[in-house]
């Protein structure tokens, strides 16, 4: 069925947002470095192969526990550009700001925005602001695109996974899109959920460094973990299996998806990636990633299979198998 008008769904990252690039985007856009659908375009400029990523985040509220949209903007660039193997290098900070924004809220996400660089080694070296009349826009959006450089012998990509690959999770889930849903609504609970929105670039080369049969890295953002696997099951063209028991989430995390009808497969994370590595290596990269402020609680959460090309499955604690499908419909709108 074609696309006749845009939805809060098409800005999900799950199967409607898929529809949305392959029926209206890619067929005037197509091209070979696009085609490969990953976080960041890879190609050559002349010895050098570089990373280019692009992201807008209109989260709301704006400032939350755990951090602002400011540093959400730098920490989602550059783990898109950590993704495919780069280490990221220069920024671009592009604002479009509601007439009316207080100047000391702007000058708190600048702030933010700084700091998050500098802990990322990162460079913001140009960007644009434009203001718009009240109304026309909420608050505040902000846009960051960036480059980096991808070492020689790297090759991560959504294509790449293998079966016997061991899938790593490099910690606790859904803790960003519950910490933004609980926060919209007023919700208060005795223990305090905070994002974890966090740059992933320094345990990324930590973990090249230690090995070369990392296969492929992906940031379970939109649509959570739950859609991340499936992207890699279709790409790849692999059957994905993950075991329920295994997957670390926080008791209160589970308790708030329960009470309110979530999965948090598909809940939104901010500072947490998931990896696709040789059996061989899968104890020492996990080993590596504990190590890392960013890792510790970093499990392995299932295995690839050679059966059931482009589906993912989840054994459950009781013992039995369900399917895990692309996030449909759009559970937290405006979540990053």
């Amino acid at each position: 069925m074609s696309i006749e008008k845009i939805l809060l769904d098409h800005g999900s990252g799950g199967k409607a947002s898929q529809s949305l690039i392959a029926e209206l985007f890619l067929p005037h856009f197509q091209n070979p470095i696009l085609a490969s659908l990953d976080d960041s375009a890879v190609f050559d400029i002349k010895e050098d192969r570089i990373a280019f990523s692009t992201d807008t985040y209109v989260v709301d509220p704006i400032f939350f526990p755990g951090g602002n949209i400011g540093d959400l903007a730098i920490n989602g660039t550059v783990n898109d550009l950590a993704m495919c193997g780069a280490t990221p290098l220069y920024l671009s900070a592009g604002l479009i700001i509601e007439e009316g924004f207080s100047a000391l809220e702007l000058k708190r996400i600048l702030k933010a925005m700084g700091e998050a660089a500098r802990k990322a080694d990162v460079l913001i070296v140009t960007g644009d602001t434009k203001v718009v009349p009240r109304g026309a826009a909420d608050k505040i959006f902000v846009n960051t695109s960036g480059v980096g450089c991808i070492p020689q012998g790297v090759n991560i990509s959504g294509h790449n996974a293998c079966p016997n690959d061991k899938v790593i999770i490099s910690g606790t889930i859904a803790e960003h899109g519950i910490t933004i849903l609980t926060q919209r609504e007023g919700m208060t609970f005795e223990s305090r959920i905070k994002s974890d929105t966090a740059p992933l670039n320094h345990m990324v080369c930590e973990m090249i460094a230690q090995n070369d049969h990392i296969h492929a890295l992906r940031d379970p953002t939109r649509g959570g973990v739950g859609t991340v696997l499936n992207e890699i099951a279709t790409q790849s063209n692999v059957g994905i299996r993950i075991y329920e028991e295994a997957l670390p989430i926080r008791k209160e995390v589970s308790a708030i998806c329960e009470l309110l009808g979530f999965d948090p497969l598909y809940i939104a994370n901010e500072g947490k990636l998931i990896a696709f590595v040789g059996p061989d290596v899968a104890e020492k990269v996990l080993e590596t990633m504990k190590a890392n402020e960013y890792g510790k609680d970093a499990s392995i959460i299932g295995e690839v299979v050679d059966d059931s090309p482009g589906r993912v499955f989840m054994k459950t604690r009781i013992g039995g198998t369900r399917i895990v499908g692309m996030l449909t419909g759009e559970q937290l709108p405006r979540i990053c």
